[in-house]
């Protein structure tokens, strides 16, 4: 029945839709004026394109474009998504860290930039449950504590019951988490219940609380909630959010940088 459903949402596809995947499955993100130049269609026969393959569950829509979507994109697929936008929050979340501070990073794509960004020999300690994070922080000098637990292969995190115990026997004086959704009624939110439940803990064991997210993901949402909007001090991110979600998160006394 599943290959029987696979086959059936693969003969949808028309010929133009199959290419704007493949390109997808390159670049892991597609513009529409791009493609505008690759074939000789509207914009709306374009966007219709779009609309469908949301549907399908092959793509998330953007402003302008479209990344790769599934229930889980693979951390490999999101690295260089967005990167120059990332590489500018990363570096302003950075900033934030002070000498003898206790942080936790969780995984994503987003906060591997603020490992990126932290100086060698900086004197702070990091808590994180994400392979590439502590692989990037190796060689620095920068003590690091890397929670137990269950591997998420697309995502390179440990979550699940040891990593919970681990961070629940800590203290933060700040944390960094990314997110996959921003929205007024669901506040923050995860496609993943375990890193869900892992987000939620270390916010509740953290002094101050760092959400680094670029545009795209304000007005998304995903399943599960991790957290209200009054539920942190700060978003970072590269632009700021429409002025309604930006009223609502300034009622809820959330500070918004934007890095640079």
């Amino acid at each position: 029945m599943k290959e029987m459903r696979v086959l059936m949402t693969q003969q949808q596809l028309n010929q133009r839709q199959q290419i704007i995947l493949e390109r997808m499955g390159q670049a892991g993100e597609v513009k529409l004026a791009e493609l505008k130049e690759m074939f000789e269609v509207t914009e709306m026969t374009l966007r219709r394109d779009m609309e469908k393959l949301e549907q399908w569950g092959y793509i998330r829509r953007t402003f302008g474009g479209a990344i790769l979507q599934g229930k889980d994109i693979a951390l490999h697929e999101r690295t260089n998504v967005h990167i120059e936008e990332k590489m500018r929050i990363g570096k302003r979340a950075a900033s934030l860290v002070g000498a003898g501070d206790s942080i936790f990073l969780d995984g994503g794509s987003t906060t591997l930039q603020i490992a990126k960004f932290l100086p060698p020999d900086r004197s702070i300690t990091v808590v994180t449950n994400a392979l590439n994070i502590a692989a990037e922080l190796q060689g620095k000098r920068i003590p690091t504590i890397v929670v137990g637990g269950m591997m998420m292969d697309d995502t390179a995190t440990l979550v699940g019951p040891v990593a919970a115990a681990a961070i629940a026997k800590m203290a933060f004086k700040s944390v960094f988490i990314g997110t996959t959704g921003i929205t007024a009624q669901h506040g923050f939110s995860n496609s993943n219940m375990h890193e869900a439940e892992i987000k939620q803990l270390a916010i509740a064991k953290a002094a101050e609380v760092n959400v680094v997210a670029d545009n795209t993901k304000f007005g998304r949402q995903d399943l599960f909630s991790f957290a209200p909007l009054h539920g942190v001090h700060r978003i970072i991110t590269d632009s700021p959010p429409d002025e309604a979600l930006s009223a609502v998160l300034q009622e809820a006394s959330v500070d918004i940088l934007i890095g640079s």
